[in-house]
């Protein structure tokens, strides 16, 4: 079987992602797996998958026995969980989730990204669990670059790490800067906070959904 597409891996992720965040309402059902991976925010890249995506996503995943069905035969609605916990610690799962949802990072940026879903002491803790998992060979270490203060890591369960091959992270790198918020037009941060308002209310919706469904 080949390795995991991009569009397995973001549905992977945000299935445990939800399950640390908002377990009254996991597991998920297709509509709200949905909005939880086309969601604007925590998102790297952003997508736009309709459900028949997702559905194929979690056929191919449930042949690797990574997630399976979680809705008995009289449910109204199919629900879906991931099986990650079977095979992986919390805070590997918590770091893992992390890189399949937002691509390469520091580990920094993986303390201050996962505390919604483990919440690690220091950074000595975040670089103990990765470390397992390169031993696992589940995440690489990208090699540090003159005038960087932080190594960056990746996840190597398929979809190209997140997207960021460790020719991209380097040409990504030589590129400026792009601009800080502060200077950025107030309408550019404007369409900013719309579309995060918009994402709020396309989860709330997707919350009541699933509360109806119970």
């Amino acid at each position: 079987m080949e390795e995991p597409d991009a569009t397995e891996i973001r549905v992977l992720g945000c299935l445990i992602e939800k399950q640390r965040t908002t377990p009254d309402v996991y597991p998920l059902s297709l509509n709200a797996l949905r909005i939880a991976c086309n969601q604007s925010t925590n998102r790297d890249p952003v997508v736009d998958y309709d459900e028949e995506t997702v559905r194929e996503a979690l056929r191919r995943l449930a042949l690797r026995g990574w997630t399976r069905l979680a809705s008995g035969s009289g449910s109204r609605a199919r629900k879906y969980r991931h099986l990650f916990d079977d095979t992986h610690t919390p805070d590997e799962t918590a770091l893992l989730a992390v890189l399949m949802l937002r691509g390469v990072q520091t580990p920094g940026e993986l303390k201050q990204r996962t505390e919604r879903m483990e919440g690690f002491a220091d950074l000595a803790a975040v670089n103990e669990s990765l470390e397992k998992l390169i031993a696992r060979g589940a995440v690489e270490r990208l090699t540090r670059r003159p005038g960087q203060k932080e190594e960056r890591y990746r996840h190597l369960l398929g979809g190209n790490g997140g997207g960021d091959s460790a020719a991209h992270v380097e040409a990504a790198e030589e590129s400026p800067s792009p601009p800080s918020a502060e200077s950025q037009p107030q309408d550019d941060r404007l369409s900013r906070l719309e579309a995060e308002v918009a994402d709020l209310r396309r989860q709330v919706a997707a919350l009541r959904e699933a509360l109806d469904e119970q």
